[in-house]
């Protein structure tokens, strides 16, 4: 008899087959069939598979196994085809839905509550900040999972509750309704307190999930952190994009009542960029965050000496540059230790914004710092996007004075203006020529280090 060619099997961990369930069971926490199973023994699997039915080819492999294992050792007995709940997906022995469906609030006796006044707002006016803190409550005390009990505040104690709690809603939503509390965004839109939605209309009893996105864990946007309800308990983890399983069918929604109007596809920003004087949050801060704050924050840093902490210019997306900037602004006020972690809390952004305390110093050497003999300091660094083909500002006049001043204005034919133009590009490819610098740093679009020298 010809031996015959076993294919090797290496399914997804979640492969809810006989063998790979027993196998799951049996084996100790963390070894390699805690994660990733990888099938330990392949032809369980294929017997697994033979006895639901599951392949042809999968019968035909257990046929000529029984030959094999007539004189072995018997396959292990079969294992009830479930096994340990995944993140989001109901394990087997749980109800038929792996949450609640529509319900009021609860109060303490476990009936539904009296509404409160206020209650009655289709979507509750709230903040991101709001949101976060919401969410860290549950999280802080480890507010167990199920599908039937309602925490103290009385949300259900499942995904969709936790994410209606956070959202403050008036009621107990499911996987099913909670898209109409908000709008439909991108994923580059994605901000602390959005929510990442999966609800399977085929078969709601079959993986649906929700969890509130807590913002980007690195610049590549691949993890985030997730605010979430899940067995056994609340949690924050950092979570691949946009989940652990159904990743391609999780969809983005920000909540329609964000209280300063930015719900839909606006980012939630001030009306005016570079005007807000409330402090937004420490969740907009840090790795990860991208918004238009952070472009605020860069702005005013910039303006009060960090300009020379930042080689692109501030910008949306935080970097180190916006932490290096905003510890040398703490620092200029004689604080020390978590006051000067490069972090902006409500004292450091209120001293931006209101103009108060002392700027950055300037470093030895550097125009307007002590014993260079200039008395003058240089124009903060507006970044590249103001010195751009498009851009028309005040800050492309002020470049090309300058440039004609220091004698660098020759190929203007009109004379300086606010839109940038390719007679522009030329007068600052130019000067950077004379500085001695070649290829892309003589590409004629200014950066910090070109401003610094021709405003010096």
């Amino acid at each position: 008899m010809k031996t015959p060619v076993f294919e090797e099997l290496d399914p997804a961990s979640d492969c809810d087959c006989p063998g790979c369930v027993h196998w799951r069971r049996v084996l100790p926490p963390g070894s390699r069939a805690a994660g990733r199973v990888g099938h330990p023994a392949t032809l369980s699997h294929v017997l697994g598979l033979a006895r639901a039915g599951r392949t042809p080819m999968a019968l035909a492999l257990a046929a000529t196994a029984g030959v094999v294992l007539a004189a072995g050792q018997a396959v292990p007995a079969a294992a009830a085809a479930h096994g340990p709940a995944l993140p989001g997906v109901p394990a087997g022995d749980e109800p038929d839905t792996p949450q609640g469906g529509k319900a009021p609030l609860h109060g303490p006796s476990g009936k539904p509550a009296a509404a409160k006044p206020g209650q009655a707002a289709k979507t509750p006016a709230t903040t991101r900040t709001e949101i976060i803190n919401r969410a860290k409550t549950w999280i802080d005390a480890g507010v167990p999972y199920s599908m039937s009990a309602y925490w103290k505040d009385g949300y259900r104690q499942d995904c969709s509750g936790f994410v209606s709690m956070a959202w403050g809603l008036p009621g107990n939503e499911w996987t099913g309704s909670l898209d109409t509390f908000g709008v439909r965004i991108t994923r580059d839109q994605l901000q602390p307190g959005d929510m990442l939605l999966f609800h399977n209309p085929d078969n709601p009893e079959k993986g649906s999930h929700v969890v509130i996105f807590g913002g980007w864990t690195d610049y590549t946007h691949t993890y985030y952190v997730a605010y979430e309800q899940t067995p056994p308990h609340a949690r924050k983890q950092s979570t691949p994009y946009a989940y652990w399983s159904n990743s391609d069918r999780y969809v983005p929604y920000r909540y329609k009542g964000l209280a300063n109007g930015a719900s839909g596809a606006e980012p939630s920003t001030p009306t005016v960029p570079g005007t807000a004087t409330r402090f937004p949050g420490a969740a907009y801060f840090g790795t990860g965050a991208n918004n238009a704050y952070v472009t605020q924050l860069g702005k005013l840093l910039a303006g009060r000496g960090g300009a020379r902490f930042y080689t692109t210019g501030p910008g949306p997306r935080w970097t180190s540059a916006d932490q290096r900037a905003t510890q040398a602004f703490q620092k200029a006020q004689g604080w020390t230790g978590a006051d000067a972690d490069g972090r902006p809390g409500p004292t450091t952004w209120a001293y931006l914004t209101g103009g108060k305390g002392k700027d950055i110093p300037a470093v030895a050497g550097s125009p307007g710092a002590p014993g260079t003999g200039t008395s003058h300091p240089v124009p903060a660094y507006p970044g590249r996007a103001m010195l751009r083909p498009g851009a028309n500002n005040a800050y492309v006049t002020q470049l090309g004075k300058q440039l004609v001043k220091k004698g660098f204005g020759t190929h203007y034919t009109t004379g300086p203006g606010s839109r940038w133009g390719e007679a522009d590009r030329r007068n600052v490819e130019a000067f950077q020529r004379a500085q001695g610098w070649r290829g892309a740093a003589a590409d004629g679009y200014p950066g910090p280090e070109t401003w610094r020298r021709l405003f010096s």
